[in-house]
């Protein structure tokens, strides 16, 4: 592979993404950085989304998975479909008619500002690591297969990548994300399936043939019956449907899009819409991970590597020029896609939800100077976070300290449905030591399964006794609400 070829498509790729940022940031409102001035399409919006849900971790990692928990992803997958239409027929409604920008001021109005303070911070939390660590892992993978040829140093491939970020986020924010999430998107499916298309015409075998392969190896099995075993179908049925609740309906990141729609209606049809293009776009992954595990058996290679290194080590290694461009590419629109929504919810969660500034009477300007101040702060927080990451040189303990991430969703999901489902309000002064204590409870929980459930095994369902946790444990610090 040509190090000039990733060094153009890189330069190229870069250039597009400024000059959508130029185009959209030109006529800019109050609120075009928060919300877009509510006036993205929502089929652009969908569209767009496709690339923030899936992240570098979908397009490294999900191909390699396939080699250890086989399709069973899909029955999660097909559980988020569940929790989009919850989103649309409860969550959605509720946000647009209280015109909220940060869906954190929901919280506010509905069991007061440690609430909402405390549903930020897990959510600042959550993301900032969230992002960080997927974002790690691309330019991880880039540095080890392309940067390095360079000489260029970690924390400098990291620096360019987070600056060029906060160049074309910071100004138009929502706006600009709208647009340059659909350009991503399009680039890393348009890699997707290049990669397969490539993958089967070097195998000599029709698209039938390939399928059939697939559909008879051991890679394709769906369903688990065992109830200790994690990937158990109907835990990942239950823990999708709670996971995309958690990770769309309650989260500022993937809301936010839906606030910029120009209407409830229209934000229905864009998290409806989503749902149905993750599912398949999902299993054309797991596709492609099935793929390439027989393209490996019938080459008799040797692949020693981690799962999460299988793509990256066939693609740049061992099946030609074309499939590594394009896999760069798309390793880039990744890059690219894991922290500038991010980066611009948590400038508004820290900028309405911590500050306040929404409601004080300053002049744009200087809201304008606030909010580029807090933006370049997150920037280079996220720098220091991933060259944290990189310095553990542990990538078990890397891992352990995402899944850690998941937890912090637990609360906020009871946070929510307290707020949703009970009519009592809840002392103030308490919730913290609720949401603080339930995640501890479930930590406890989890180490010792094995003991205290004759083997039992938790997954992602975890997230789920957590906001039960919390949501009783907020039953407890209650009283009646006698205000309407």
């Amino acid at each position: 592979m040509s190090i000039n070829i990733v060094l153009y498509s890189f330069i190229f790729y870069t250039l597009l993404l400024f000059i959508i940022s130029f185009i959209t940031s030109k006529k800019i409102g109050k609120q075009s950085f928060f919300l877009g001035d509510k006036k993205s399409p929502w089929y652009i919006v969908a569209y767009g989304m496709i690339g923030t849900s899936l992240s570098g971790v979908t397009f490294i990692s999900v191909p390699g998975w396939v080699k250890d928990t086989q399709f069973s992803y899909m029955m999660m997958v097909l559980g988020y479909m569940g929790g989009y239409i919850f989103i649309a027929k409860v969550l959605i409604p509720v946000y647009y008619k209280l015109e909220l920008t940060s869906i954190y001021t929901y919280l506010e109005k509905r069991l007061g500002k440690t609430a909402q303070k405390t549903g930020a911070l897990f959510f600042i939390l959550s993301r900032f690591i969230g992002a960080s660590f997927r974002l790690f892992i691309v330019i991880y993978v880039l540095q080890i297969f392309v940067f390095d040829r360079w000489n260029i140093p970690f924390i400098a491939t990291t620096a360019i990548f987070v600056f060029i970020i906060l160049l074309y986020s910071v100004k138009g924010g929502i706006k600009t994300i709208v647009w340059t999430d659909a350009v991503q998107t399009t680039f890393m499916l348009l890699s997707l399936f290049i990669t397969i298309y490539m993958v089967i015409k070097i195998m000599d075998v029709g698209f039938f043939e390939i399928s059939t392969q697939v559909i008879d190896s051991s890679f394709s099995k769906i369903m688990f019956f065992d109830w200790r075993d994690s990937r158990f179908f109907i835990k990942q049925l239950l823990s999708g449907f709670f996971i995309a609740i958690a990770m769309n309906g309650i989260d500022q990141d993937m809301m936010q899009k839906n606030l910029s729609c120009r209407n409830e209606k229209e934000a229905k049809k864009n998290i409806i819409s989503l749902g149905l293009i993750l599912i398949i776009v999902n299993f054309i992954f797991l596709f492609l991970g099935a793929v390439l595990l027989i393209f490996v058996e019938t080459n008799g290679l040797v692949i020693n590597a981690a799962s999460d290194r299988l793509f990256p080590e066939l693609a740049i290694y061992h099946l030609g020029p074309v499939i590594a461009v394009f896999f760069i590419i798309g390793l880039i629109s990744a890059a690219y896609s894991s922290a500038d929504s991010a980066m611009t919810s948590l400038t508004t969660s820290v900028f309405v939800d911590f500050f306040e500034l929404d409601k004080k009477n300053i002049s744009e300007q200087k809201k304008k100077r606030i909010r580029y101040v807090i933006h370049s702060i997150l920037a280079i927080g996220i720098i220091l976070t991933i060259s944290i990451f990189k310095s553990t040189g542990d990538q078990a303990l890397i891992a352990k300290l995402f899944k850690t991430v998941g937890y912090t969703y637990g609360p906020l999901l009871g946070l929510f449905a307290f707020g949703l489902f009970s009519k009592k309000r809840v002392k103030e002064i308490l919730i913290p030591f609720i949401a603080i204590g339930s995640p501890i409870i479930c930590f406890f929980l989890e180490k010792h399964s094995n003991s205290l459930f004759f083997g039992y095994k938790f997954g992602f369902e975890l997230m789920v006794i957590n906001a039960i946790l919390t949501y009783f444990g907020l039953m407890l610090i209650s009283k009646k609400n006698n205000q309407p």
